[in-house]
């Protein structure tokens, strides 16, 4: 696990490398017309919002969110879990119903992330879920490394391309990433750049996200998430490239 800690000078970095005893995971509810969840590892809560009343939030990781925040990770003990994403117990209708459930392995040392994905059914009240390897690169302080991870039930395999904003300069990073995986991550040069997302062999755009700021030293992961078929800008479900830092 790698802290970045800014000193007073512009732009100055001091990075600190920390080995991290366990197993490490991210967890994103991109499932669409998900309820708000709390996540677990067999038992264990791993998750939660803050409470002020003692009792647990009935409102937990929404749809479109991620647990952590920014770059970091939940710790875990490694082993092999069932992983759930769990309605709040505090809430009136379904508490504590497991809408998503994953048995996985998780190694000590590693990274992961885990989905929720898919459609959320409303009358088996599920969705589905994948985790992927989170393989992060040694760091770099002169550029900035990216993937591409495929959470879009109904999207065929997708490019990731960026386009240097100044340039114009389009790198492909990711090719032909189909639902339910990851690219390897990639180095590429800091600067501001429009994500674009295109079928192998197509030059049209299926989704576009704009002005993006790539750091330098900084590893990030862009995720699809959304009904590929809708066109709305505004409708919760419209199909969106999150981008959640890594570190």
């Amino acid at each position: 696990l790698s802290a970045f800690i800014y000193s007073c000078e512009k732009n100055a970095v001091q990075i600190i490398t920390k080995p991290v005893n366990g197993a490490q995971v991210k967890f994103f509810n991109f499932a669409l017309g998900a309820p708000s969840v709390n996540f677990y590892a067999g038992p264990t809560k791993v998750s939660a919002i803050v409470s002020t009343t003692g009792v647990e939030s009935t409102t937990g990781t929404a749809f479109s969110f991620v647990f952590p925040l920014n770059n970091s990770y939940a710790v875990l003990t490694p082993g092999t879990y069932d992983m759930t994403a769990r309605i709040p117990t505090s809430v009136t209708v379904d508490p504590d119903l497991a809408i998503a459930t994953l048995n996985t392995q998780l190694l000590n040392g590693k990274n992961y992330s885990l989905y929720t994905s898919g459609l959320y059914n409303t009358t088996t009240k599920s969705a589905d879920a994948f985790i992927v390897e989170d393989n992060l690169p040694a760091v770099d302080t002169s550029g900035t490394f990216v993937r591409f991870v495929h959470a879009s039930h109904n999207a065929n395999p997708l490019n990731l391309v960026l386009r240097n904003t100044t340039t114009s300069e389009e790198t492909i990073v990711a090719t032909g990433i189909p639902y339910k995986s990851a690219s390897a991550f990639v180095k590429v040069n800091s600067g501001v750049y429009d994500l674009i997302l295109r079928y192998p062999g197509s030059a049209t755009n299926v989704v576009l996200r704009t002005g993006v700021n790539l750091i330098k030293a900084f590893t990030n992961t862009f995720s699809l998430r959304g009904d590929i078929t809708i066109t709305s800008t505004t409708l919760a479900n419209r199909p969106v490239i999150d981008n959640t830092p890594n570190r």
